[in-house]
């Protein structure tokens, strides 16, 4: 008798991007043979993909290992961090290591937990030169992303959700993307694996909880299920139309500058509206400006000063970065 059908499908989602690994890393040294860490926070998502990264592995010339972290936001989350390291390594994935981390404020709370998430991810990657690090963000996962990025009007990159492979050199991999919570929450009860549902996720004090207890649901019963399918769907058409645009926008920068390197207003008025504002989001990253904090509303403001120009003065940016119209040059530094 084989396995659940739910345990069989997280099984062949993680082998396809586990064989996608393998053969960007392919190696015939026994002791590079790559390692793939999960993200593993002890909820019903990650411990599923936990398990299915340790029955696949084994399988295959390839490490497994897992790395929790410890936000520190509640009472006893370090002793919590232990024991997801402790069904990690029951699972058999070494190494297998918790990693505490400093939450900051800028960006409101989810964002700089999320801030400080990845960078001790980055870290552990680097640390233990893994060559990839399983993320458990499930269809549903995208639907709210897709949701999120509507209410903040940030045009159609954030529409285009998470992507299935993203950080640098394909570092992020996301197998469950096509897959929802509901069948991930199935593989979890029957392989009897113990789950820990972070209480923040049921919290109406953060907005992406509010989405999934409220929100979604609302949708589902105004317009009929299959919401968070349409949504997932939506990301990914966004999501091709989104680097078609930032492809464009690459190769248009070289041609609105002068010879010294500088934005010429007149070559930027020049560009469609949407090539335009990728060029200048481009630049102003470039400069500095963190690009989680970077919104639509920031972008349009620095577009007013070509399309707009009434002798405005410098427009202040995240990061300390600023942008004012000089002599018919876009300036945009860091303050």
């Amino acid at each position: 008798m084989g396995p659940h059908p739910a345990v069989a499908a997280i099984r062949l989602a993680v082998r396809r991007v586990l064989h996608d690994v393998l053969t960007e890393h392919t190696t015939t040294d026994a002791e590079h043979t790559p390692l793939v860490l999960v993200a593993c926070s002890g909820g019903a998502d990650s411990m599923a993909l936990a398990s299915a990264l340790a029955f696949e592995a084994r399988k295959l010339p390839l490490r497994a290992g897992g790395i929790t972290v410890d936000h520190g936001l509640q009472d006893g989350s370090d002793t919590r961090a232990g024991e997801v390291v402790g069904r990690m390594t029951a699972l058999g994935l070494t190494p297998s290591e918790a990693v505490a981390v400093t939450v900051g404020r800028e960006g409101g709370p989810e964002a700089a937990a999320r801030d400080a998430r990845y960078a001790a991810l980055d870290a552990a990657a680097e640390r233990h030169g893994a060559a990839a690090i399983l993320l458990g963000h499930t269809r549903d996962d995208q639907a709210e992303t897709v949701l999120l990025g509507l209410a903040r009007g940030s045009g159609i990159r954030s529409l285009s959700g998470m992507a299935a492979v993203s950080g640098a050199s394909g570092r992020y991999r996301r197998p469950f993307l096509q897959l929802d919570r509901q069948t991930v929450r199935k593989a979890c009860v029957a392989q009897e694996l113990a789950v820990w549902d972070d209480p923040h996720n049921s919290d109406p004090a953060y907005t992406r909880s509010r989405l999934r207890h409220e929100g979604l649901p609302a949708l589902e019963k105004a317009l009929g299920k299959g919401v968070v399918e349409a949504l997932a769907r939506t990301a990914q058409l966004s999501r091709d139309d989104a680097d078609a645009l930032d492809t464009w926008a690459a190769d248009a920068e070289t041609s609105v500058r002068d010879e010294a390197g500088a934005l010429e207003c007149a070559k930027l008025h020049g560009l469609p509206p949407a090539v335009r504002r990728r060029v200048l989001r481009r630049a102003v990253i470039a400069e500095g400006a963190p690009a989680g904090s970077l919104f639509a509303r920031h972008i349009e403001e620095v577009d007013r000063l070509i399309t707009g120009w009434r002798g405005q003065g410098a427009i202040n940016l995240p990061g300390r970065v600023e942008a004012r119209r000089q002599g018919g040059r876009l300036v945009i530094r860091q303050g």
